[in-house]
């Protein structure tokens, strides 16, 4: 039998219920509630800012948070536009001549300054004649034996031929004497080529200049024995007037000229300098070669140019534009207002309610600061020419005065007189004022 139980006894807990100990929350959780919070707090700030800060309050009065860009824009016009090649070039001679002596002997003097523009037939060198003088008098003298000598034989030919007749002297003798007077005649004609020869020796004394041209640096100092042996020469004499320009092109742009120059046309070529802003000389294109170059795909041509005021120099490198054609009356745009991305070639059209669209167009030959539209615009139609790389389609524009006008007006270039045109072209009366730009390089159709 189990124990009493007294009250005043301790009591054992049970073994089937354990004590529990008090649970606390995760620190973890009470983290992210704060964080929860704060978050929640700054987006309500947010929105609160949008809706009610001053750019909020901007944007729901003007419908836009971007204010209207301020761009240049120029009109789309009509007028004629050239069909232009360009090419590297180099200046070349008509004729460039190494002056060699002809005979030897003592360089005496020289008759012209390095540098020096002479003329055909001025002097340029004198070798000592003294030598050439004597052998010149004896050829003389030869020449005057022997003409004495055929004609005592001519004489005794005739008489001869009187004595044969009667017969009162040999037949055999006849004829040796007309064989001397023929041996006789021989002799007198080498003579005289002696004589030619020692006098044309003489005239080579005298060096003249072959071309009009300017020399070059002296080669010789007067003193020296020259003689026809050596291969240095005198000096070398260029010929600038008239001079050429020899240049290439692409070997698929020969058919469109060969087919001018087979219809009579005379193509002009301008010579630009290295920069290919300032034109040097205008001129004519003279040939084609008759080969392509293998290895570059292009055509040399040649082209003469007048050079009267010597403004071309020999070995001068140029850019030499080729005027092919002039199409009439074509849709032209700035070429500052052709732009280039994902809908390909297009500009940027202004609007009559101010935004600009983008409008997709196709373009065709570009002369100077100017390029033909085929399609996609029409004359009047108002492009953007600056400011373009802010925009996108639907923006809203503001046009700036100066920047239109800057855009509009053609630039003339530094000094150029009121109403000229670029490229040295000056305005004809009664006729219909071109835009001729500086041109950046060649576009053919």
């Amino acid at each position: 039998a189990a124990p009493p139980v007294r009250a005043d006894m301790p009591r054992r807990p049970s073994p089937a219920a354990p004590p529990t100990l008090p649970q606390r929350p995760a620190p973890r959780r009470r983290w992210l509630w704060w964080l929860i919070v704060l978050l929640v707090a700054l987006g309500l700030v947010l929105i609160g800012w949008r809706l009610f800060g001053p750019k909020g309050g901007s944007a729901s009065r003007h419908g836009t948070a971007e204010p209207p860009q301020p761009v240049g824009v120029a009109k789309v016009d009509t007028g004629d536009m050239r069909v232009v090649l360009t090419g590297l070039g180099t200046v070349t001679p008509v004729a460039t001549i190494t002056v060699q002596t002809q005979i030897s002997g003592q360089l005496m003097s020289v008759g012209f300054k390095e540098g020096q523009l002479v003329r055909k037939g001025d002097l340029l060198a004198q070798i000592d004649p003294r030598p050439y003088d004597i052998a010149l008098q004896q050829a003389e003298g030869t020449l005057a034996h022997d003409t004495g000598l055929l004609a005592q034989a001519r004489s005794d030919l005739a008489r001869y031929m009187t004595l044969s007749r009667k017969n009162s002297i040999a037949q055999q003798t006849v004829t040796d004497q007309e064989f001397l007077v023929q041996q006789d005649q021989g002799t007198v004609t080498e003579d005289q080529a002696s004589v030619a020869s020692s006098r044309l020796n003489l005239i080579y004394c005298r060096i003249t200049s072959p071309v009009t041209g300017r020399v070059g640096l002296r080669l010789v100092d007067p003193g020296n024995y020259i003689q026809t042996s050596g291969s240095t020469g005198l000096v070398v004499v260029t010929q600038l007037q008239p001079i050429s320009v020899i240049f290439v092109l692409p070997e698929d742009n020969i058919p469109a000229v060969a087919q001018q120059m087979n219809e009579g046309a005379a193509l002009t070529v301008g010579a630009y300098d290295r920069t290919n802003a300032t034109l040097i000389a205008d001129g004519t294109l003279t040939t084609i070669d008759n080969t392509v170059d293998t290895t570059t795909g292009t055509v040399k041509l040649r082209a003469s140019f007048a050079n009267t005021d010597n403004a071309l120099f020999p070995n001068q490198f140029v850019n030499a534009r080729l005027l092919l054609k002039t199409l009439d009356h074509v849709t032209r745009a700035p070429t500052a207002a052709v732009q280039q991305g994902a809908p390909g070639t297009f500009v940027y059209l202004v609007k009559p309610d101010g935004t600009v669209a983008v409008q997709v167009i196709k373009t065709g030959v570009t002369d100077g600061d100017d390029v033909q539209v085929t399609s996609g615009l029409k004359p009047g139609d108002t492009v953007v020419v600056d400011g373009a790389d802010r925009l996108k389609d639907g923006a809203k524009v503001k046009v700036t005065t100066d920047a239109a006008n800057t855009a509009a007006t053609p630039n003339n270039g530094p000094g150029a007189p009121p109403g000229a045109q670029p490229g040295n072209d000056t305005p004809v009366p009664g006729q219909p004022k071109k835009r001729h730009h500086r041109q950046s390089g060649q576009q053919a159709p």
